[in-house]
C-alpha cells in the first residue's frame, strides 16, 4: 500500500467517524474514490438479507434513486456477494472472461440495464465490516478507455474496508441495523455445525458463534475419549493448538455431566451447597480460574448424547451482566447439544481420540481398555517391549497385532512366513546387527524398487538411513512386528559382507562350524536331540533354505537329501542336465533335523518315519513363487531320504525351437491340427514329455478352441488353457477329471499321464467321440507303447482307430556353446557313427571326407569344466498310418511295428541323436547314454 493511499484511507475514515450527516457525505466520498481509481463511475450497494437482494446507496442518476439486484450467481454483483471474492474484468461483456468466473453470468454493470451506458472494464469488490459481508462496490470503466490493472484491484481491496465502514454508518443513521431473532441464530448455528468438515473445526472455529445466543462470556465444547474415559476440547493460541482434557468424574462439573448425562444449571459454582444438590461428591475445578485470573460464576452444562450414547459436553460460563442462565437458555442449549451430538455421531471416525497402534485390538474387543492400560504399565515397569507383553502375556495373535499396526500406519502388514525367503541379492552387504537394532529388513527387490519391512514406517530418522543405504532406489515400506523382522533376519541365508563387495551365496560350512573331526566336538553323541538340534533351529532353517534356493538359482531339476548310516555325513546331491553331482556334505548331527525341516515345509507327518510320504513345498523368493515336489522314503539305518523336484513355473517353447527334424516337425504340426484322435508322448520320467505336449497345445491354442488339461502338477501355465491340478487326497485323479472334462464341452483334452486302465479307457473313448486327446506314458520307445496299452486292456480295434501319433522322447546333454571345439574325425569314428545309426544312413547325405567336422567338449567356467551345458530332445515319431493301424489290430510284435514305422519314414531315438551329433549339438557318448535303439 502506497503512502498516498494510506493517507487517503485515514482521511476517509476520519470523515466517516466525525460525520453527523453521513448521507450528505456520500457524494463527496464517492467522487473522491472515483478519483483514486481513475474510474468513470463507482456505485456501492448494501445487503438486504431479508429479501436476498443488494440495493444501491448512492444516487446513480437524477431519475434513478435506487437499484435493486438479486443476490444470484447469474449476475456479477450477486456472484461476488455469494462467494465473497472480488472480480477484475478487462471486458465486462466478454463471454470468454465471464465463463472463467461462472457459467451462467451475464455481462456488464448495473448501469447498462438502467441508463444509457456502455461498460467496458470493471472491478466488483465485496465490502466487509467486522468480518461480515455488508455490501458490494462496482468500479466502472478506467478513464481514457484504459483497463484496470492488478494494482488498481489491490487498491480497491484495501479501500473496501473503508467503504464497508461507510455502509455500516449509513445503516446506523437510517436505523436499519439488522436484528436477527434467537430462533434464526440457532438455525444458522445448526447449519454451520452440520456443514463442518470435521470435529476439530467445531471445537476450534464454530464455537465462537454460539455464546451470543446465550449472552455467555465463554463456551467450551468437549468431545468424548472412551478409551481414556475423558472428555477433551481444543483451544487455539496463535498457531498453537492446545488440548484440554477432563476426567469423566464428579471432580469437575463437565466431568459430572458427562458421567451422568444430565443438564446442570448453576448460579454460583463456588457455592458448595448448590453443588451438593446435584451430587454429594460434585466439585468445581478452580485450577483454571487460578491460572487465568478469570472468575467463573454461573455455568450451564449439557451432555451431548445420541441414542443415549455420550458424544461430548457443551459448557457455557457466565451470563453477561452478572445474571443467570434461564429456562430459555436451557431450551436453546438442549437444541444446540442435540445438533452437536448428531454431528459428532455422523463424523464418529473423527470423534475418536487420536488412534494408537493398538486401537484396532480395543475397538474389536480383542483386548479391553484396562488390559491395554495394564500392559503398557507393565512394559514400562519391566522395560519390556509392549509387543512382547501383548503376544506372550495376553496371547494376542501376530495376525491381529499386525492388523492393528496396518490400520494405524496405513501400510500393509507382512508377517513372518517360513515359505517367504529374502533374495540374496537384497541382503548382500548389509549388516544384520544394524538391522536388528533398528528393526527393519529388506524383503524384496524388483528392478529399482526395494521393499522394506519395518516396525515403524513413520520413523523419519530410520527411513533417512535406509534411503542412504539404498540410494537411487524407489522404496516401498511394509509394517511388521519386531518378532517378524527378527525371524526374517534369523532365517536369512546370505552372509554379512561389506557394501562394496559383491554378495556371494553362503556355503554349507559357513552356516555352522564343527571343525575337523571329533576333537572339536568332544564325545560324539548319536542322538542329535541330546545336542539340542531341532528342525526349528536357526542353523537348520538357514541350511535348508540355502539348499533350496541355491538349487533354484543353479537351474537344478532335483535335489537328493541322503543321510549317511551311523556317523556318516548327510549327502546333498543336485541333478543338473540329467546328471547328479555332490553339492554338499552336512555333519551327521543334523541329518534328522534337516529331513524334519523339509517334512514340515511340505506339511508331512514328521512322526511317521517308516512309510514313504509325498508332499509339496511352496516358497516365495522375492516376487517369484517356487514349488518343490517332495518324496520321502525310509532307508536302512533308521534314516529317511528325501528327493525334491523343482517345479519352476515356465512357459511353453515354440515347436520350431525344440530341435525337431524337418520330417518330425511337419508330421507333428499336421497331427495336432486334427479334429479328433489320440496323440501320445512317451519316455521316462524327466524326459520333457509335458513340455513337448504344452508346446504342441500352444501351437493350436486360440480363442476358437476349448482346451482342458489335467496335470499333476501344473508345471507350465498357458493363457487360454483351462488347467486342473490333481488332488489325489480328495479323490480328484486323472480319471475323474477326464469324466468332468467330457461334460465341459471340450475340443482338446490333455491328461498328464495314462496311469491305469480306467484313464486309458476314458481317453480312448474321448478320442473316438470327436475330441483331440493328448497324454503321456512311461515307455521306452514308440512301438513299445502300442503293446503296453494293449496289455493294459485297451481294445485293439478302438485303439488303432483312434491313434494319430506316438512321440517317444529323450533328453540328451548338449555341448557347451561357450567352449565346444571343432575337430576332424578319423575314419574309425565315422564308421562307428554309421554302424550305430543302422540302416538308412545314406539318406542323411553325409560322406567321410577331409572337410567333415564334428564338435567335441572342451570345458570352461560356464559348464564347470565338463564341456556340457543344457539339454536337447531326441525324438521318435510313429505315425498311425493305415498299415500301422492294421498291424495294431492284429497285435503284431514290437519288432514288426518298429520295422514298419522305419519303413514309413520314422527315425529311431538313436538315429535322431546321431543326426544331431553331425549337427554339432552333442556327441555320441551322450546319445548312447540315453538310448539303445
Amino acid at each position: 500500500m502506497t503512502t498516498t493511499l494510506e493517507t487517503q484511507i485515514k482521511n476517509f475514515n476520519s470523515q466517516i467517524a466525525s460525520a453527523t450527516d453521513t448521507e450528505a457525505l456520500v457524494p463527496d466520498l464517492i467522487k473522491g474514490l472515483q478519483g483514486i481509481f481513475h474510474s468513470e463511475k463507482l456505485n456501492i450497494f448494501s445487503v438486504d438479507r431479508l429479501n436476498k437482494q443488494l440495493y444501491s446507496r448512492n444516487i446513480i442518476a437524477d431519475n434513478l434513486k435506487e437499484i435493486r439486484i438479486d443476490i444470484s450467481r447469474k449476475n456479477l454483483l450477486g456472484h461476488v456477494a455469494s462467494t465473497g471474492k472480488g472480480v477484475l474484468l478487462s471486458d465486462a461483456n466478454s463471454a470468454e472472461e465471464l465463463a472463467k468466473i461462472g457459467p451462467e453470468l451475464t455481462g456488464g454493470s448495473t448501469l447498462d440495464s438502467n441508463i444509457d451506458f456502455k461498460t467496458k472494464s470493471l472491478i466488483v469488490m465485496p465490502l466487509p465490516y467486522k468480518k461480515k459481508l455488508i455490501g458490494v462496490a462496482e468500479i466502472i470503466n478506467k478513464q481514457n478507455n484504459g483497463q484496470f490493472s492488478s494494482e488498481d484491484f489491490k487498491s480497491v481491496k484495501d479501500l473496501s474496508f473503508t467503504m464497508g465502514r461507510l455502509l455500516a454508518k449509513l445503516d446506523d443513521a437510517a436505523g436499519k441495523t439488522e436484528t436477527v431473532s434467537s430462533h434464526e441464530r440457532l438455525l444458522s448455528i445448526a447449519n454451520e455445525i452440520h456443514a463442518a468438515k470435521n470435529v476439530d473445526e467445531i471445537l476450534l472455529e464454530l464455537k465462537s458463534s454460539i455464546p451470543e445466543v446465550f449472552d455467555a462470556s465463554l463456551i467450551t465444547i468437549y468431545a468424548v475419549d472412551t478409551i481414556r474415559n475423558e472428555i477433551y476440547s481444543k483451544m487455539k493460541s496463535g498457531e498453537t493448538i492446545n488440548e484440554i482434557r477432563v476426567p469423566i468424574s464428579p471432580k469437575s462439573v463437565a466431568g459430572f455431566v458427562a458421567g451422568h448425562q444430565m443438564l446442570v444449571n448453576i448460579k454460583n459454582v463456588y457455592d458448595d451447597k448448590e453443588l451438593l444438590a446435584f451430587h454429594p461428591h460434585l466439585k468445581f475445578d478452580r485450577s483454571w480460574d487460578r491460572q487465568s485470573g478469570f472468575k467463573t460464576k454461573s455455568m450451564l452444562v449439557t451432555p451431548l448424547a445420541h441414542d443415549k450414547k455420550l458424544m461430548g459436553v457443551l459448557q457455557l460460563i457466565n451470563k453477561t451482566g452478572g445474571g443467570f442462565f434461564n429456562q430459555a437458555d436451557e431450551k436453546n442449549a438442549k437444541y444446540i447439544s442435540d445438533t452437536l451430538a448428531l454431528a459428532f455421531f455422523n463424523q464418529s471416525k473423527f470423534v475418536q481420540p487420536k488412534p494408537t497402534k493398538f486401537s484396532y485390538l480395543v475397538s474389536n474387543g480383542i483386548i479391553s481398555d484396562s488390559e491395554l492400560t495394564s500392559s503398557i504399565s507393565k512394559a514400562r515397569r519391566s522395560q519390556v517391549d509392549i509387543e512382547t507383553i501383548l503376544l506372550k502375556d495376553l496371547k494376542i495373535s501376530r495376525k491381529d497385532l499386525g492388523k492393528s499396526m496396518e490400520i494405524f500406519y496405513k501400510v500393509p502388514y507382512l508377517g513372518y512366513d517360513d515359505s517367504v525367503i529374502i533374495p540374496t541379492s537384497v541382503m548382500g552387504g548389509l549388516n544384520k546387527n544394524f538391522m536388528t537394532k533398528n528393526n527393519w529388513v529388506p524383503v524384496q527387490k524388483d528392478g529399482d524398487k526395494v521393499t522394506i519391512l519395518i516396525d515403524n514406517p513413520m520413523s523419519q530418522d530410520r527411513i533417512h538411513s535406509i534411503k542412504q543405504i539404498f540410494p537411487k532406489k524407489n522404496l516401498e515400506f511394509l509394517v511388521g512386528l519386531k518378532v517378524d523382522i527378527q525371524d526374517f533376519l534369523n532365517t536369512d541365508v546370505s552372509e554379512e559382507e561389506d557394501l562394496d563387495e559383491k554378495p556371494e551365496l553362503e556355503s554349507a560350512e559357513s552356516v555352522f562350524d564343527f571343525g575337523d573331526g571329533d576333537d572339536s566336538l568332544g564325545e560324539v553323541i548319536d542322538d542329535e536331540e541330546d545336542l539340542g538340534i531341532s528342525e526349528g533351529d536357526n542353523i537348520t532353517v538357514r541350511m535348508v533354505n540355502k539348499i533350496l534356493l541355491e538349487a533354484y538359482d543353479k537351474g537344478v531339476s532335483d535335489i537328493h537329501i541322503e543321510p549317511g548310516i551311523g556317523k556318516d555325513n548327510l549327502l546333498v546331491r543336485f541333478r543338473t542336465d540329467g546328471i547328479c553331482r555332490v553339492y554338499q556334505q552336512i555333519p551327521f548331527q543334523y541329518k534328522q533335523a534337516v529331513i524334519a525341516r523339509i517334512k514340515i515345509l511340505a506339511k508331512l507327518d514328521i512322526a511317521e518315519k517308516r512309510m514313504p510320504q509325498d508332499g509339496k513345498i511352496k516358497m516365495k523368493y522375492g516376487k517369484k513363487e517356487i514349488e518343490f515336489r517332495v518324496a520321502t522314503c525310509p532307508t536302512v539305518g533308521g534314516n529317511e531320504d528325501a528327493v525334491l523336484r523343482i517345479l519352476a513355473a515356465s512357459k511353453p517353447i515354440p515347436l520350431d525351437k525344440m530341435n525337431f527334424s524337418e520330417r518330425n516337425i511337419a508330421l507333428l504340426r499336421a497331427k495336432v491340427a486334427s479334429p479328433y484322435g489320440l496323440i501320445l508322448c512317451v519316455g521316462p520320467t524327466g524326459s520333457g514329455k509335458t513340455t513337448t505336449l504344452h508346446s504342441a497345445l500352444g501351437s493350436i491354442n486360440t480363442p476358437a478352441i476349448k482346451i482342458w488339461t489335467a496335470e499333476d502338477p501344473v508345471e507350465i501355465t498357458q493363457k487360454g488353457l483351462r488347467q486342473v491340478q490333481m488332488l489325489n487326497k480328495i479323490g480328484l485323479d486323472f480319471a475323474r477329471a477326464m469324466r468332468s472334462f467330457l461334460r465341459g464341452d471340450p475340443d482338446v483334452i490333455m491328461v498328464g499321464e495314462m496311469r491305469d486302465a480306467e484313464t486309458c479307457g476314458i481317453g480312448l473313448e474321448a478320442s473316438l467321440t470327436g475330441h483331440l486327446v493328448f497324454s503321456t506314458l512311461h515307455t521306452n520307445s514308440a512301438p513299445e507303447t502300442v503293446t503296453r496299452l494293449l496289455d493294459m486292456g485297451m481294445n485293439p480295434l478302438n485303439f488303432a482307430d483312434a491313434l494319430l501319433l506316438i512321440l517317444a522322447q529323450r533328453l540328451v546333454r548338449t555341448l557347451c556353446k561357450k567352449c565346444k571345439t571343432s575337430y576332424h574325425p578319423d575314419q574309425e569314428e565315422f564308421d562307428t557313427l554309421v554302424s550305430e545309426y543302422g540302416g538308412g544312413f545314406e539318406k542323411l547325405g553325409i560322406e567321410y571326407n577331409e572337410d567333415l567336422v564334428l564338435m567335441g567338449p572342451a570345458g570352461c567356467r560356464f559348464c564347470n569344466d565338463t564341456g556340457y551345458a543344457g539339454r536337447t530332445g531326441l525324438h521318435e515319431l510313429l505315425e498311425g498310418t493305415d498299415t500301422m493301424k492294421r498291424m495294431i489290430m492284429q497285435k503284431n510284435l514290437v519288432e514288426d511295428l518298429r520295422k514298419q514305422a522305419i519303413k514309413e519314414g520314422m527315425t529311431t531315438l538313436k538315429q535322431d541323436g546321431i543326426w544331431k551329433v553331425f549337427k554339432g549339438d552333442c556327441d555320441l557318448k551322450q546319445v548312447l547314454a540315453v538310448c539303445i535303439v
